[in-house]
Protein backbone atom coordinates (compact mmCIF):
# COMPACT_ATOMS: atom_id res chain seq x y z
CA UNK A 1 0.00 0.00 0.00
CA UNK A 2 1.37 3.41 -1.00
CA UNK A 3 1.79 6.01 1.70
CA UNK A 4 3.13 8.93 -0.36
CA UNK A 5 1.16 10.95 -2.89
CA UNK A 6 2.50 10.68 -6.44
CA UNK A 7 2.72 13.92 -8.43
CA UNK A 8 3.56 14.43 -12.12
CA UNK A 9 4.69 17.88 -13.21
CA UNK A 10 4.44 18.56 -16.97
CA UNK A 11 6.33 21.33 -18.75
CA UNK A 12 6.68 21.81 -22.50
CA UNK A 13 9.33 23.41 -24.67
CA UNK A 14 12.94 24.34 -24.09
CA UNK A 15 14.85 27.40 -22.90
CA UNK A 16 14.52 29.12 -19.56
CA UNK A 17 11.95 31.59 -18.26
CA UNK A 18 10.02 32.43 -15.11
CA UNK A 19 7.56 29.58 -15.68
CA UNK A 20 10.32 26.99 -16.00
CA UNK A 21 12.20 28.38 -13.02
CA UNK A 22 9.06 28.13 -10.86
CA UNK A 23 8.44 24.60 -12.15
CA UNK A 24 11.95 23.66 -11.08
CA UNK A 25 11.78 25.33 -7.66
CA UNK A 26 8.32 24.04 -6.75
CA UNK A 27 9.14 20.51 -7.90
CA UNK A 28 12.17 20.48 -5.62
CA UNK A 29 10.06 21.71 -2.71
CA UNK A 30 7.27 19.18 -3.28
CA UNK A 31 9.76 16.32 -3.52
CA UNK A 32 10.32 16.81 0.23
CA UNK A 33 6.74 15.67 0.86
CA UNK A 34 5.61 13.60 -2.14
CA UNK A 35 6.92 11.31 -4.88
CA UNK A 36 7.40 13.92 -7.61
CA UNK A 37 8.27 13.20 -11.24
CA UNK A 38 8.44 15.43 -14.30
CA UNK A 39 7.54 15.05 -17.97
CA UNK A 40 9.51 17.42 -20.21
CA UNK A 41 11.33 17.82 -23.53
CA UNK A 42 14.48 15.74 -23.87
CA UNK A 43 16.40 18.74 -25.25
CA UNK A 44 15.55 21.00 -22.31
CA UNK A 45 19.08 20.98 -20.90
CA UNK A 46 18.31 23.77 -18.43
CA UNK A 47 15.82 21.63 -16.51
CA UNK A 48 17.62 18.33 -17.12
CA UNK A 49 20.90 19.60 -15.71
CA UNK A 50 19.15 21.00 -12.64
CA UNK A 51 16.88 18.03 -11.93
CA UNK A 52 18.72 14.86 -12.97
CA UNK A 53 19.44 12.86 -9.85
CA UNK A 54 16.88 14.83 -7.83
CA UNK A 55 13.56 13.59 -9.23
CA UNK A 56 12.70 11.01 -11.94
CA UNK A 57 12.40 12.55 -15.42
CA UNK A 58 10.30 11.38 -18.38
CA UNK A 59 10.66 12.73 -21.91
CA UNK A 60 7.57 13.15 -24.07
CA UNK A 61 8.90 15.84 -26.44
CA UNK A 62 12.11 16.34 -28.31
CA UNK A 63 11.63 20.08 -28.03
CA UNK A 64 12.58 20.70 -31.65
CA UNK A 65 10.14 22.55 -33.89
CA UNK A 66 6.36 22.36 -33.79
CA UNK A 67 5.36 19.06 -32.18
CA UNK A 68 1.68 19.72 -31.56
CA UNK A 69 0.82 17.60 -34.61
CA UNK A 70 3.17 14.74 -33.68
CA UNK A 71 1.07 11.73 -32.61
CA UNK A 72 4.06 10.14 -30.86
CA UNK A 73 4.27 13.04 -28.41
CA UNK A 74 0.73 12.40 -27.18
CA UNK A 75 1.22 8.62 -27.16
CA UNK A 76 4.37 8.96 -25.06
CA UNK A 77 2.71 11.31 -22.56
CA UNK A 78 -0.27 8.94 -22.31
CA UNK A 79 2.04 6.02 -21.48
CA UNK A 80 3.88 8.07 -18.86
CA UNK A 81 0.60 8.89 -17.12
CA UNK A 82 -0.87 5.40 -17.50
CA UNK A 83 2.21 3.67 -16.10
CA UNK A 84 2.88 6.24 -13.39
CA UNK A 85 -0.26 5.70 -11.32
CA UNK A 86 -0.20 9.37 -10.28
CA UNK A 87 -2.52 10.98 -7.78
CA UNK A 88 -2.01 14.53 -9.07
CA UNK A 89 -0.98 16.04 -12.40
CA UNK A 90 0.17 19.65 -12.81
CA UNK A 91 0.53 21.03 -16.35
CA UNK A 92 2.70 24.07 -15.60
CA UNK A 93 1.91 26.09 -18.71
CA UNK A 94 -0.86 26.54 -21.22
CA UNK A 95 1.20 24.61 -23.77
CA UNK A 96 1.69 21.69 -21.41
CA UNK A 97 -2.05 21.64 -20.74
CA UNK A 98 -2.69 21.52 -24.50
CA UNK A 99 -0.61 18.34 -24.82
CA UNK A 100 -2.60 16.76 -22.00
CA UNK A 101 -6.08 17.57 -23.33
CA UNK A 102 -6.37 15.09 -26.26
CA UNK A 103 -5.33 12.10 -24.12
CA UNK A 104 -7.32 13.03 -21.00
CA UNK A 105 -10.56 11.24 -22.08
CA UNK A 106 -8.60 7.99 -22.51
CA UNK A 107 -7.13 8.00 -18.99
CA UNK A 108 -9.41 5.65 -17.06
CA UNK A 109 -8.16 6.34 -13.55
CA UNK A 110 -7.99 10.12 -13.61
CA UNK A 111 -5.62 11.85 -11.19
CA UNK A 112 -6.54 15.19 -9.65
CA UNK A 113 -5.70 17.91 -12.15
CA UNK A 114 -4.29 21.33 -11.18
CA UNK A 115 -4.24 24.02 -13.86
CA UNK A 116 -2.09 27.16 -13.79
CA UNK A 117 -2.88 30.79 -14.63
CA UNK A 118 -0.11 33.37 -14.46
CA UNK A 119 -1.96 36.38 -15.87
CA UNK A 120 -5.38 37.96 -15.58
CA UNK A 121 -6.15 37.33 -19.25
CA UNK A 122 -9.27 35.14 -19.53
CA UNK A 123 -8.96 32.41 -22.19
CA UNK A 124 -11.50 31.96 -24.96
CA UNK A 125 -14.85 30.33 -24.28
CA UNK A 126 -13.69 27.00 -25.73
CA UNK A 127 -10.44 27.03 -23.77
CA UNK A 128 -12.28 27.94 -20.58
CA UNK A 129 -14.93 25.22 -21.00
CA UNK A 130 -12.94 22.31 -22.40
CA UNK A 131 -9.53 23.05 -20.88
CA UNK A 132 -9.72 24.70 -17.49
CA UNK A 133 -13.20 23.29 -16.97
CA UNK A 134 -11.74 19.80 -16.40
CA UNK A 135 -9.30 21.00 -13.73
CA UNK A 136 -10.01 20.17 -10.09
CA UNK A 137 -8.15 23.31 -9.01
CA UNK A 138 -6.58 26.32 -10.70
CA UNK A 139 -3.52 27.90 -9.11
CA UNK A 140 -3.05 31.64 -9.66
CA UNK A 141 0.29 33.23 -8.78
CA UNK A 142 -0.93 36.54 -7.33
CA UNK A 143 -3.89 37.93 -5.42
CA UNK A 144 -4.54 40.66 -8.00
CA UNK A 145 -4.60 38.16 -10.86
CA UNK A 146 -6.88 35.90 -8.84
CA UNK A 147 -9.25 38.80 -8.14
CA UNK A 148 -9.35 39.77 -11.82
CA UNK A 149 -10.18 36.21 -12.87
CA UNK A 150 -12.86 35.83 -10.19
CA UNK A 151 -14.48 39.11 -11.20
CA UNK A 152 -14.63 37.84 -14.78
CA UNK A 153 -16.34 34.63 -13.64
CA UNK A 154 -13.38 32.38 -14.36
CA UNK A 155 -14.13 29.39 -12.08
CA UNK A 156 -14.00 31.39 -8.82
CA UNK A 157 -14.63 28.23 -6.75
CA UNK A 158 -11.59 26.50 -8.25
CA UNK A 159 -9.07 29.32 -7.85
CA UNK A 160 -6.31 28.99 -5.25
CA UNK A 161 -3.81 31.82 -4.71
CA UNK A 162 -0.24 30.55 -4.36
CA UNK A 163 2.30 33.29 -4.99
CA UNK A 164 5.46 32.42 -6.88
CA UNK A 165 8.50 32.10 -4.64
CA UNK A 166 12.21 32.91 -4.84
CA UNK A 167 15.32 31.21 -3.51
CA UNK A 168 16.44 33.52 -0.70
CA UNK A 169 19.67 31.57 -0.22
CA UNK A 170 20.68 32.51 -3.75
CA UNK A 171 19.30 36.05 -3.88
CA UNK A 172 20.40 38.19 -0.95
CA UNK A 173 22.37 41.40 -0.39
CA UNK A 174 26.04 40.85 -1.23
CA UNK A 175 28.92 42.63 -2.96
CA UNK A 176 31.14 39.56 -3.28
CA UNK A 177 31.08 39.48 -7.09
CA UNK A 178 30.29 43.14 -7.76
CA UNK A 179 33.70 44.29 -8.96
CA UNK A 180 34.40 41.04 -10.82
CA UNK A 181 31.20 41.34 -12.87
CA UNK A 182 31.62 45.06 -13.49
CA UNK A 183 35.11 44.35 -14.87
CA UNK A 184 33.72 41.55 -17.04
CA UNK A 185 31.24 43.94 -18.65
CA UNK A 186 33.64 46.91 -18.65
CA UNK A 187 31.56 49.07 -16.35
CA UNK A 188 33.75 51.99 -15.39
CA UNK A 189 34.04 53.30 -11.86
CA UNK A 190 31.25 55.75 -11.14
CA UNK A 191 28.98 54.58 -13.96
CA UNK A 192 25.38 53.87 -12.94
CA UNK A 193 24.25 50.42 -14.09
CA UNK A 194 20.59 49.56 -14.66
CA UNK A 195 19.84 45.87 -15.19
CA UNK A 196 16.76 44.39 -16.85
CA UNK A 197 16.26 40.60 -16.64
CA UNK A 198 13.66 39.39 -19.14
CA UNK A 199 13.70 37.31 -22.32
CA UNK A 200 13.59 39.60 -25.36
CA UNK A 201 9.84 39.82 -26.01
CA UNK A 202 8.95 43.51 -26.44
CA UNK A 203 5.24 42.73 -26.87
CA UNK A 204 5.21 41.22 -23.37
CA UNK A 205 8.31 42.41 -21.53
CA UNK A 206 8.22 45.95 -22.90
CA UNK A 207 11.88 46.40 -23.88
CA UNK A 208 10.72 49.01 -26.40
CA UNK A 209 9.19 51.04 -23.56
CA UNK A 210 12.36 50.62 -21.49
CA UNK A 211 14.74 51.68 -24.26
CA UNK A 212 12.59 54.69 -25.15
CA UNK A 213 12.47 55.78 -21.51
CA UNK A 214 16.21 55.23 -21.11
CA UNK A 215 16.92 57.29 -24.23
CA UNK A 216 15.09 60.27 -22.73
CA UNK A 217 17.21 60.53 -19.59
CA UNK A 218 20.44 58.55 -19.93
CA UNK A 219 23.53 60.64 -19.28
CA UNK A 220 27.10 59.80 -20.26
CA UNK A 221 27.56 57.94 -16.97
CA UNK A 222 24.55 55.61 -17.36
CA UNK A 223 24.56 52.04 -18.71
CA UNK A 224 21.71 49.58 -19.25
CA UNK A 225 22.21 45.81 -19.32
CA UNK A 226 19.63 43.56 -20.99
CA UNK A 227 19.80 39.97 -19.70
CA UNK A 228 17.77 37.04 -21.02
CA UNK A 229 17.23 34.89 -24.10
CA UNK A 230 17.72 36.86 -27.33
CA UNK A 231 18.72 40.09 -25.57
CA UNK A 232 21.95 39.76 -27.56
CA UNK A 233 20.07 39.31 -30.85
CA UNK A 234 20.16 41.50 -33.94
CA UNK A 235 16.57 42.53 -33.15
CA UNK A 236 17.54 43.75 -29.68
CA UNK A 237 20.47 45.74 -31.04
CA UNK A 238 18.31 47.20 -33.79
CA UNK A 239 15.73 48.37 -31.26
CA UNK A 240 18.41 50.06 -29.14
CA UNK A 241 19.85 51.68 -32.28
CA UNK A 242 16.38 52.96 -33.15
CA UNK A 243 16.34 54.92 -29.88
CA UNK A 244 19.95 56.05 -30.20
CA UNK A 245 21.29 54.23 -27.13
CA UNK A 246 23.07 51.22 -28.63
CA UNK A 247 26.42 52.45 -27.27
CA UNK A 248 25.00 52.65 -23.72
CA UNK A 249 23.38 49.20 -23.72
CA UNK A 250 25.03 45.90 -22.81
CA UNK A 251 23.40 43.00 -24.67
CA UNK A 252 24.23 40.18 -22.25
CA UNK A 253 22.04 37.36 -23.61
CA UNK A 254 21.06 34.40 -21.47
CA UNK A 255 22.99 34.11 -18.19
CA UNK A 256 22.84 31.51 -15.45
CA UNK A 257 24.60 33.79 -12.92
CA UNK A 258 21.78 36.30 -12.35
CA UNK A 259 22.55 36.60 -8.63
CA UNK A 260 26.08 37.81 -9.53
CA UNK A 261 24.83 40.11 -12.29
CA UNK A 262 22.51 41.76 -9.76
CA UNK A 263 25.45 42.42 -7.47
CA UNK A 264 27.05 44.43 -10.28
CA UNK A 265 23.89 46.51 -10.72
CA UNK A 266 23.03 49.77 -9.04
CA UNK A 267 19.37 49.60 -10.06
CA UNK A 268 16.96 47.05 -11.51
CA UNK A 269 14.32 48.10 -14.03
CA UNK A 270 11.35 46.13 -15.38
CA UNK A 271 9.05 47.41 -18.12
CA UNK A 272 6.67 44.47 -18.58
CA UNK A 273 3.21 44.72 -20.11
CA UNK A 274 2.19 41.34 -18.67
CA UNK A 275 3.38 39.47 -15.58
CA UNK A 276 2.20 37.08 -12.92
CA UNK A 277 4.12 38.02 -9.79
CA UNK A 278 7.44 38.94 -11.57
CA UNK A 279 10.04 36.68 -9.98
CA UNK A 280 12.95 38.61 -11.50
CA UNK A 281 11.77 41.77 -9.77
CA UNK A 282 11.51 40.00 -6.41
CA UNK A 283 14.99 38.52 -6.90
CA UNK A 284 16.37 42.03 -7.41
CA UNK A 285 14.56 43.29 -4.31
CA UNK A 286 15.89 40.35 -2.29
CA UNK A 287 19.37 41.34 -3.48
CA UNK A 288 18.88 44.81 -2.01
CA UNK A 289 18.62 46.74 -5.27
CA UNK A 290 16.52 49.84 -5.77
CA UNK A 291 13.98 48.73 -8.37
CA UNK A 292 11.83 50.56 -10.91
CA UNK A 293 8.94 48.69 -12.51
CA UNK A 294 5.64 48.92 -14.31
CA UNK A 295 2.68 47.63 -12.31
CA UNK A 296 1.94 44.63 -14.54
CA UNK A 297 0.01 41.64 -13.17
CA UNK A 298 0.46 41.19 -9.43
CA UNK A 299 3.44 43.52 -9.00
CA UNK A 300 1.32 46.16 -7.27
CA UNK A 301 0.69 43.74 -4.41
CA UNK A 302 4.19 44.26 -3.10
CA UNK A 303 5.89 47.14 -4.93
CA UNK A 304 4.97 50.52 -3.43
CA UNK A 305 6.15 53.63 -5.22
CA UNK A 306 8.71 55.56 -3.18
CA UNK A 307 8.70 53.04 -0.31
CA UNK A 308 10.45 49.84 -1.37
CA UNK A 309 11.15 50.88 -4.96
CA UNK A 310 9.54 52.92 -7.72
CA UNK A 311 6.42 52.00 -9.71
CA UNK A 312 4.62 53.34 -12.79
CA UNK A 313 1.59 52.26 -14.85
CA UNK A 314 2.12 49.78 -17.67
CA UNK A 315 3.40 51.50 -20.82
CA UNK A 316 4.19 54.81 -19.09
CA UNK A 317 7.41 55.84 -20.85
CA UNK A 318 7.69 59.26 -19.20
CA UNK A 319 6.89 57.83 -15.77
CA UNK A 320 9.56 55.16 -16.15
CA UNK A 321 12.12 57.77 -17.23
CA UNK A 322 11.17 60.00 -14.29
CA UNK A 323 11.59 57.18 -11.75
CA UNK A 324 14.96 56.24 -13.19
CA UNK A 325 16.13 59.81 -12.60
CA UNK A 326 14.72 59.74 -9.06
CA UNK A 327 16.54 56.49 -8.33
CA UNK A 328 19.88 57.90 -9.51
CA UNK A 329 19.38 61.06 -7.43
CA UNK A 330 18.74 59.20 -4.17
CA UNK A 331 21.15 60.01 -1.37
CA UNK A 332 23.09 57.08 0.07
CA UNK A 333 20.85 57.04 3.15
CA UNK A 334 17.67 57.11 1.02
CA UNK A 335 19.02 54.30 -1.14
CA UNK A 336 19.83 52.23 1.94
CA UNK A 337 16.34 52.72 3.40
CA UNK A 338 14.55 51.70 0.20
CA UNK A 339 16.94 48.76 -0.18
CA UNK A 340 16.17 47.60 3.37
CA UNK A 341 12.42 47.72 2.74
CA UNK A 342 12.85 45.88 -0.56
CA UNK A 343 14.69 43.03 1.15
CA UNK A 344 12.04 42.82 3.88
CA UNK A 345 9.33 42.64 1.22
CA UNK A 346 11.07 39.89 -0.76
CA UNK A 347 11.46 37.73 2.34
CA UNK A 348 7.68 37.24 2.35
CA UNK A 349 7.99 35.37 -0.96
CA UNK A 350 10.30 32.50 -0.03
CA UNK A 351 10.07 29.35 -2.15
CA UNK A 352 9.65 27.38 1.09
CA UNK A 353 6.39 29.21 1.80
CA UNK A 354 5.25 28.63 -1.78
CA UNK A 355 6.03 24.92 -1.42
CA UNK A 356 4.10 24.73 1.86
CA UNK A 357 0.97 26.16 0.20
CA UNK A 358 1.29 23.72 -2.69
CA UNK A 359 1.63 20.87 -0.20
CA UNK A 360 -1.56 21.90 1.57
CA UNK A 361 -3.48 22.16 -1.72
CA UNK A 362 -2.38 18.74 -2.93
CA UNK A 363 -3.14 17.10 0.39
CA UNK A 364 -6.60 18.68 0.46
CA UNK A 365 -7.36 17.41 -3.08
CA UNK A 366 -6.19 13.90 -2.23
CA UNK A 367 -7.79 13.61 1.21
Amino acid sequence: MRNRIRVLEIIDGVGWCGTKEQTFLISCQLSKYFDVEMALASSNRHLRDRLEGKIPLHFFQKGEGNEKFDFNVYKTLYRIIKNGNYDVIVPNSSGAFNFLLPIWPFIKKKPKLIGMRRSGFVPSFLSKKFKYGIADAIVVVSKDVGLMLKEKGFFPDKIHIIESGIDLERFKPSDKYREEKRREFRIRSGEKLFVNVANFQPWRKGQDVLLKAFSKVASSGWRLMLVGHDTDSAEARSLARQFGVEDKVIFAGFRSDIEKILQAADYFVLSSNSEGIAGALLQAMASGKVVISTLAGGIGEYLKDGENGFAVPVGDVDGLADRMVKAVNLSSSQYAEISKRAVETAKKYSIEETGRKWKELIESLCS
